[in-house]
């Protein structure tokens, strides 16, 4: 390593040099022939006071700093560091901007060498990881990170990582680095007068025997399938008794004291196959559903060589099955077994296209920064699976051009043996679990089983999700944004997009007597697409407008569309349909005739222009799709729900239609459980009041057929939770939303101050949330705590429920999809409020067809429908509090029905017994504290 590289560090008194932030401390680590040679770091004195935040954030307060020097003290020094080398920091324009601004007030020079990023690299040579933060990487390659945000323990940790990112690089291939060279001239950093060096200095690596080049790329030699005689070994029997069950699990070191419901469920899913029974069985949080299921379907695969599918709702359970409960089976079972997990193709890497896509000139920054990542990850990954990546935004749409498709034009040999999706599908073809997600379970449903294996057995996992996905699985969405990001990908001869490509490649063909569309009357007709399906969208948010023109205090609005209704607005936005849908014809047409004169031509083409052909190809079906969808939703008549979505802030950027089914029983029924032998649905919550009866009517079961299981927790829910209700708040349907809102933010920060924090409060709308969380902020009660609320504060479910679990007093606020799938045990959560019942409200579009529905078939609109719905839902909220047998936790129902009203019992009567104690909120607040 021959260059000199200095690690710079800086603690500043804010984030902005120009507008008089200061620096509080610097620190520096020199790194010599890729060995740490020096280290130096002092506080400054920054003649001004230390903000209490930062002060909170680094340890460094104004005491500490009184006697440092200033900076022009240790100006001499810092020149002296830098000279010669590289300049390498962890966000690295941040510091070199500081750095700057002070050197320059000292009366020194600047710095302008060469730059280095430690973000940006680990970025490309960590394509994988969770986060870019320091402590997240020093975490992930166990580098001591005692003091973070103190500048000399993060510039010590910034060089050691900086030299394990040296060390990944001299790994990569030739191929790769040439390649990541050529696309680094457009990063922030100067990594490719970095890689430039590194490459003279490192011609000679021999290529790991992990990797393999093809085509030209370097990738991940695949392990060729391995032919184990364990897979022909004779499969012993299902273990039957207890000691049994109990003696396989001590065989994967599984110690979990209470196991009879697991064994209970094991002996039901391994009946159920058996006999080919459809079966729902409920499980407890505590159970271990997981093992539970998959132990008796290894058993019952292997004795009849039968694959089993297990479908799952979210990808946190996919991944949690494939790197967590698969590896613990393949211990516990005395046999080999293959499980695999196959995606939707849109979800794999397309090598060609990607190949191709490196020719492209002018790419962003994001662009630039994903094609490295994927260099590097191809050296990496033996799936192609895109949730394998961490894309940034920019990132995700650069993936929409190089992610696999079905071959429109013409067929692609040289990638053949190395194809991601037809990898994974013949890994799916031999494997005797195949793990997947609800979505591609009904796709394969609506295709004819042309995407997964043939088999009879099913397991749905999240089974209470299955008729929510099947609704809008066999239902239609259009929105704004999409849309015009559809149309806009052809784009008029002038922007230079598809339009302008396939005119080209037309230009370079020998002229032909082709009856195409002139290129300037398919402009013309691109013109008035963009401006129809513009007004087609303002047609839609007047008539959303218009129909909720009585809904005060909301910005989010929701209005049902009655195809069959008279008015101007629905007859305005028909005729608009039918020009779009027209003019799509036109274009669509159009674009087939010269796809069609071109594939006939094929080998006139080059490679590039074939491959540009396939994309518009591509395009052209997505277009199709949009002309279908828009057609079904509104010129054929159809039994569909169909309402309008918008923000009436922003009306047309943000206006959805849908349309969806009212109900999927009869679909499911039909296409899914008569043609399996066995399907079983797991989840903890899928009864009501004890009783299946709500689910098996909204999938399409019958109770005569349906074995019908409910296990309960093993936990001691009596011990572990405590149940509250404020007496004191008025009914939540006798005051305005405002009051409301005053009087829960008064028992929050009491709640809050009793338990410390650790808390997280669910609403069942994001308006009350807002008004919530703003009047939180507003009275200044809780400033000493971490307030975070979905859709306020920045970042995703997980990554808001990870700062979560990182301060000690915090609070969240959450809604829709915090109700469940969310996991913080332990003592990081002790507090759950619920701040309503979970009823949809009356008037949201699916809600009201669904009650008038259930009205039509002679039942109880409330009891029959609106009623379990909201019991599942509370369900899913009470399980958030108790995830281990050692949590301990309260529950504050906010809502007063659940003890004033007779169907409020129901609620009750579907969670463990616990405690349930009512009274005033400061009477509350002193048992919180003493119990907790």
């Amino acid at each position: 390593m021959l260059n000199k590289f200095v690690v710079i560090d800086l603690e500043t008194t804010g984030n902005t040099p120009k507008k008089g932030d200061r620096i509080i401390q610097f620190a520096a680590v020199v790194i010599e022939n890729g060995k740490i040679t020096e280290q130096f770091s002092s506080l400054i004195n920054p003649q001004k006071p230390i903000p209490v935040f930062i002060e909170e954030l680094t340890g460094i307060n104004d005491e500490m700093v009184k006697d440092a020097p200033v900076f022009t003290e240790i100006t001499e020094k810092v020149q002296t560091l830098l000279e010669g080398a590289y300049f390498v920091a962890h966000n690295v324009l941040f510091d070199l901007s500081f750095l700057q601004e002070e050197l320059l007030q000292a009366g020194s020079e600047g710095f302008y060498g060469s730059v280095l990023d430690t973000v940006e690299m680990a970025r490309i040579l960590y394509p994988t990881a969770d986060s870019y933060k320091l402590s997240d990487l020093a975490e992930k390659e166990h580098l001591t990170h005692d003091r973070p945000h103190q500048a000399d323990s993060d510039a010590l940790v910034t060089a050691e990582l900086f030299l394990i990112l040296f060390k990944r690089l001299s790994l990569l291939p030739q191929v790769t680095l040439k390649q990541l060279t050529q696309l680094s001239g457009g990063l922030k950093s100067d990594l490719q007068l970095f890689l430039e060096d590194f490459m003279d200095t490192f011609e000679k690596t021999p290529v790991l025997d992990s990797i393999e080049i093809v085509n030209g790329l370097g990738l991940k030699r695949i392990s060729s399938e391995k032919n184990d005689e364990n897979l022909n070994k004779e499969i012993s029997k299902f273990p039957e008794s207890e000691e049994e069950k109990s003696s396989i699990l001590r065989n994967g070191f599984v110690t979990f004291k209470k196991r009879a419901g697991q064994f209970k469920m094991m002996d039901t899913v391994y009946n159920s196959l058996q006999q080919s029974r459809h079966t729902l069985i409920e499980a407890g949080t505590g159970v271990g559903k997981s093992l539970g299921y998959l132990i008796p379907l290894a058993y019952f695969s292997k004795h009849n060589n039968q694959p089993i599918i297990v479908s799952t709702h979210t990808i946190q359970l996919q991944e949690q099955l494939l790197n967590k409960e698969i590896p613990l089976l393949t211990k516990i079972i005395p046999f080999e077994i293959k499980a695999v997990l196959l995606k939707g193709r849109n979800q794999y890497l397309n090598l060609e296209k990607f190949l191709q896509t490196l020719l492209d000139e002018n790419d962003n920054y994001d662009t630039t920064l994903t094609k490295m990542q994927i260099l590097v990850w191809l050296t990496e990954t033996e799936t192609g699976d895109r949730d394998e990546l961490n894309l940034s935004s920019g990132g995700l749409l650069y993936w929409n051009k190089i992610k696999e498709e079905p071959s429109v034009l013409f067929s692609k040999k040289c990638w053949q043996e190395r194809d991601f999706y037809q990898r994974a599908k013949r890994n799916a073809q031999s494997a005797d679990i195949i793990i997947t997600n609800h979505s591609l379970l009904l796709s394969d449903i609506k295709g004819d089983g042309s995407i997964l294996p043939p088999s009879d057995y099913v397991v749905i996992d999240e089974g209470h999700h299955l008729e929510k996905a099947a609704s809008r699985f066999f239902g239609y969405s259009l929105d704004y944004l999409s849309a015009r990001l559809l149309i806009s990908q052809f784009g008029t001869y002038e922007q230079k997009q598809f339009f302008y490509e396939i005119e080209q490649i037309l230009s370079r063909l020998p002229a032909s007597e082709t009856k195409l569309l002139h290129t300037y009357e398919l402009n013309q007709l691109v013109l008035d697409l963009n401006y129809e399906l513009d007004e087609f969208f303002k047609l839609m948010a007047h008539y959303a407008k218009t129909k909720a023109a009585n809904k005060k205090g909301t910005n989010r609005i929701k209005v049902r569309f009655i195809s069959t209704e008279f008015g101007r607005e629905r007859k305005a936005l028909f005729h608009s349909a039918e020009r779009l849908a027209f003019l799509l014809k036109d274009i669509l047409s159009s674009i087939k005739g010269r796809l069609n004169w071109l594939k006939a031509e094929k080998d006139s083409l080059s490679i590039p222009d074939s491959n540009k052909l396939e994309e518009i190809a591509g395009f052209s079906a997505e277009l199709q799709e949009f002309r279908n969808i828009l057609i079904s939703c509104f010129i054929k008549d159809s039994n569909e729900v169909k309402w309008i979505e918008m923000d009436t802030r922003s009306p047309q950027n943000v206006t959805t239609f849908l349309a969806q089914p009212a109900t999927v029983a009869e679909q499911l029924r039909r296409k899914f459980f008569q043609t399996k032998k066995a399907v079983i649905l797991t989840s903890a919550t899928l009864s009501v009041n004890r009783s299946f009866e709500f689910i098996m009517r909204e999938i399409g079961l019958e109770a005569d057929s349906t074995v019908q299981l409910t296990i309960p927790s093993p936990f001691e829910y009596r011990e572990q939770v405590q149940l509250l209700i404020p007496d004191d708040l008025p009914e939540i349907n006798s005051v305005s939303l405002e009051e409301y809102v005053i009087s829960i933010t008064e028992h929050i920060i009491t709640i809050a101050e009793a338990t410390k924090g650790r808390l997280l409060i669910l609403f069942t709308a994001y308006d009350m949330l807002k008004k919530t969380y703003e009047l939180i902020k507003e009275s200044g009660f809780l400033n000493e705590y971490v307030l975070m609320a979905q859709g306020i504060s920045s970042g995703s479910r997980s990554r808001l429920t990870r700062n979560f679990q990182r301060y000690e007093k915090a609070i969240l606020l959450g809604t829709s999809s915090f109700w469940e799938g969310v996991d913080i045990p332990g003592e990081d959560l002790s507090c759950l409020v619920i701040v309503r019942l979970p009823f949809s409200p009356p008037d949201e579009p699916l809600t009201e067809a669904k009650c008038q529905l259930t009205v039509q078939q002679g039942r109880n609109a409330f009891y029959d429908y609106s009623l379990p719905e909201a019991i599942l839902r509370f369900k899913q909220g009470f399980g958030r509090l108790i995830r281990t047998e050692t949590d301990r936790g309260i529950i504050i129902v906010f809502d007063r029905r659940i003890v004033t009203t007779q169907y409020g019992k129901s609620f009750l009567k579907s969670i463990p017994q616990i405690p349930v104690k009512k009274g005033k909120m400061l009477e509350l607040a002193e048992f919180i504290q003493k119990w907790l």
